[in-house]
Formats: structure tokens, sequence, C-alpha cells
């Protein structure tokens, strides 16, 4: 306890001492790490979207950032429970995923006519609305890796030497406030991958979507790493895909805006689909999580999903509103109000019928 409680104290202080030799703004907070860049850049995420594979034993975390600003590189730091892989993901795979989760299209009919329907218009009217819906001794650098645009190094959580001089050799600093939010990961004994954001091609600025990392690690619970958001100075969005063998759900909300399902259901992945490389190619629960969070300082954890009590599924719904017409295109209201005519107009016939033939009869 004595060993753990002295490394962390170690770890504050350098990170400590980095903070106050060249003081670097981070550019922004993520959902499960913190990316930093140098002073005199600008660089923010615009969309962080991220997929979720737990097996029960190993989890997988593909992510892909959407930034803009004239940052030339930047650095991202990420908490992990046990030593990881890193790998380019599939740019394909969130297209793939949007597809399976999106909106059920449904038309809603309305009886009497709108403002752009026939006889005050000859358009038709659209309208939408949403349905509810490690142990071991200090060591370092344990790998390096070159993938694409990225410089992946994956570090040990108990070694704050290790982390000082990748973040030294690269010319960054950790925000404000990190250090802090490190000690639950270090007495934990988290490890780190720690990845360099740099383009290949000289002069070249971050922007636009750049290409997923896929982070592979041995996981005996779903969890999705969130701490480091407290440092976020603007409201924060998170936008899971979590896939595993039943639907998923967060424990609790961590101090957000309560999580809404947008969508559940079993999918399977076709064999030459993104998400079957994913999955081994085989079939799996999707659920798909939005959250807000409008304090990020109120964070007070990382997600850990748990399994829900039932498989339900779930699709939100898009409405299209339309006029409800009957046969070849004859709006019903016009059918039904001439019928009324039509049958007031017999009565009254009948009716007058039967005046005039009163007195013929009487004489």
């Amino acid at each position: 306890m004595q060993k753990r409680k002295s490394r962390f104290l170690t770890l504050a202080a350098v990170l400590l001492a980095l903070q106050g030799a060249t003081l670097v703004a981070p550019a922004y907070a993520c959902g499960c790490g913190a990316m930093v860049t140098d002073r005199t850049a600008r660089l923010g995420v615009e969309k962080e979207t991220s997929a979720v594979h737990w097996d029960g034993r190993t989890e997988q975390i593909v992510m892909s950032f959407t930034v803009n600003g004239d940052a030339p590189r930047a650095a991202w730091i990420m908490p992990v429970p046990s030593r990881a892989t890193v790998e380019l993901g599939d740019p394909a795979l969130f297209a793939d995923l949007a597809w399976l989760t999106r909106p059920e299209r449904k038309t809603r009919h309305y009886f009497w006519p709108r403002g752009n329907d026939w006889p005050f218009s000859s358009g038709t009217s659209d309208g939408a609305a949403a349905a509810a819906p490690g142990a071991g001794a200090p060591v370092g650098v344990v790998g390096r890796e070159q993938l694409g645009d990225f410089d992946v190094a994956r570090l040990t959580a108990t070694d704050p030497e290790a982390l000082r001089n990748w973040l030294a050799s690269n010319g960054f600093e950790l925000p404000p406030g990190l250090a802090s939010e490190l000690r639950p990961y270090v007495e934990q004994r988290w490890e780190y991958v720690a990845v360099r954001l740099a383009p290949r091609e000289p002069g070249r600025k971050l922007y636009g979507t750049l290409d997923p990392l896929r982070i592979r690690f041995a996981s005996d619970r779903l969890v999705y790493p969130m701490r480091l958001s407290r440092l976020a100075r603007t409201p924060q969005a998170l936008g899971l895909y979590v896939l595993a063998d039943h639907r998923m759900e967060p424990r609790d909300a961590i101090g957000g805006e309560a999580p809404e399902v947008t969508f559940a259901g079993r999918v399977e992945p076709d064999s030459d689909a993104p998400l079957a490389s994913l999955t081994n190619g085989r079939p799996v629960f999707l659920t798909a999580v939005e959250q807000d969070f409008p304090r990020p300082s109120a964070i007070t954890s990382d997600h850990e999903l748990v399994r829900s009590p039932k498989d339900t599924p779930y699709r939100r719904a898009t409405y299209t509103n339309a006029l409800l017409t009957v046969g070849p295109g004859i709006p019903a209201w016009l059918l039904t109000t001439a019928s009324v005519l039509l049958a007031a107009t017999a009565a009254l016939v009948t009716l007058r019928l039967r005046r005039r033939a009163r007195p013929a009869a009487a004489r």
C-alpha cells in the first residue's frame, strides 16, 4: 500500500512539474481520454463515435474522431484496465452501424386537409417527429507502432517517468487537472494507450474524420472510460454502439443526463461486412446509446455497462405526415364529405316528395 501511494505521489509530482514548465491548454477532453496539443495550435473535436464489443472476456473499442483546427499534431491519452493491442480500424464500420440502427420510416395519416393539401395547394406536406425512443513492476513503454497518421505508444500506468518521457519527446504537456484525474487509474494499476496524431504528409493539418483506432484488451466487465471527460470545459455528448451477447445498458448516469437507448436488436453481420471482423462473424445484440453531459465536471466515474433485464428490441421511428386517401389517391375527407352531402341531398329530396304526395292522398 505504501509503495502504491509512493508511486502515485511520484507520478503526480512529475505531472505537476510538467504543467508548470510549458503550460498547454487541452483542446478537448474526449469521451474516453484526454486530447492535448501545443499552446500555439487550435484543435477541436466535432464528433466522437465509438463502438464497443465485449464477449465476456475481451473488450474492443473502435474510436473515430472528426476534428477541425490548425494543429499539425496532437496527442491523445486513454486509460485501459489491462495490456492493450492497437491497430487501425475499418472506416466503413460506423457507416455499417448507422445503417443497422437507422430509424424506421412510418407514415402517419391525417384526415382533414392542411395548408399544402388540395384545395389549399396542390403540394403535399411532410412532417417529421421521432418516437421516444496489470500487475508487476513498472516497465515504461511496452509497445510502439506507426499506424497510418498515428504514432501509438503503449505505456504502463505505474511508471510516471515513461509517461513524462513520451510526452516530452513529442513536445506535449498534460492539461491542468489531469494529474488528479489519473489517481483512480494509477491505484487500480491501469495502463495507457498514448497516441500521437501526426499527418505523414508535410504541412498537412489535422482536419476532418481521422482513421479509426481499434483497441483490444482483456476485461471481465464492460467498461467505457469516461472519467477524464471531467476536464472538458464545454458540454459533452456521448454516442456509443455496444455489441455483446445481450442488450446492455449503463449501470447509472455517472453525472450526466439519463442515457437514451436509440436502438436495440439482434443483428447478424454479413461475412464481408466491417462489423463481422469486430464480432468474429457471430450474431450479436446491438445497443445504441446516447447521453449528454451538460456539466462535465459532474462526471463521477467511468461507464460500466451491464446486461438489461430483458433483450427487448427497440427502434426509433421517423414519421411522415400524409393526407389519408382512398383508392387511386382520392382524399378520404373528400369522399366522406361527398357521401354525407349525397346522403343528405337524397334524404331532403325524399322528404320533399313525401310532403307533395300527402295532399293527393287526402283527396
